[in-house]
This record gives C-alpha cells, sequence and structure tokens, in this order.
C-alpha cells in the first residue's frame, strides 16, 4: 500500500489522491459507525430518527448521550455502543494520520 524505503518518495499530487483515498475510508467507517447508533437507538429506546443520531453523534464524539436510557436494553446498547466508538475513533485517526506520518519517515529516513 505505501512504498518501501528502496523506493522513491511519491509526488505530492500522488500524495493528495493517497490522503483523499484515506479521508473517504475515514469517513465510510464514522457513517457506517453512526448507522449503528441510530439504528440502535432507534430500535432499543424508541427514540426517533434525530434524536437517535444526536445521541449517536455525541457518543461517537466522546460527549456521552443526551438523552437518558430508560431500560436496561438501551443502557447496554449504550455501553456497548461507547466502547465501540472509542475503538472507531482511534481507527478513523489512524487512517487520517497514516499517511503524513508514513511520508514524513520516508523523506527524513532515505538516506539510511
Amino acid at each position: 500500500m505505501f512504498e518501501s524505503k528502496k523506493q522513491k518518495v511519491i509526488s505530492g499530487r500522488d500524495f493528495l489522491a493517497r490522503q483523499i483515498r484515506f479521508s473517504i475510508y475515514s469517513m465510510l467507517l464514522v457513517a457506517f459507525s453512526l448507522f449503528i447508533g441510530v439504528l440502535g437507538y432507534m430500535t432499543t429506546e424508541g427514540l426517533s430518527f434525530m434524536d437517535a443520531l444526536l445521541n449517536a453523534s455525541m457518543i461517537l464524539t466522546g460527549m456521552g448521550p443526551v438523552s437518558a436510557m430508560t431500560c436496561d436494553a438501551s443502557k447496554l446498547f449504550a455501553s456497548f455502543y461507547a466502547l465501540y466508538s472509542g475503538i472507531a475513533f482511534l481507527t478513523v485517526m489512524a487512517l487520517i494520520i497514516a499517511p503524513v506520518a508514513h511520508r514524513f519517515m520516508h523523506k527524513h529516513h532515505l538516506d539510511d
């Protein structure tokens, strides 16, 4: 996926294309994660789409839920969704940072 240290650093245009591709992967992961959250909140707590989207968005960004969970199923879902969201957030950040970090390391260690 990335060039090895024996290869030349890719051009700025190719790097930009790679960064855009990885950003799209990140957006897809966020959209999928929001879909899981909205579906879960609508199913377990019976929230409307907008309220479920708000809760899913707030948990996915680490802010915490907005609506109080009234049943055990929704509390369990919120707990597992919060754990999943932490991992999803780290994955999204890794996808965004990986091309930049690789290019930086590749440029500065090319002579080794």
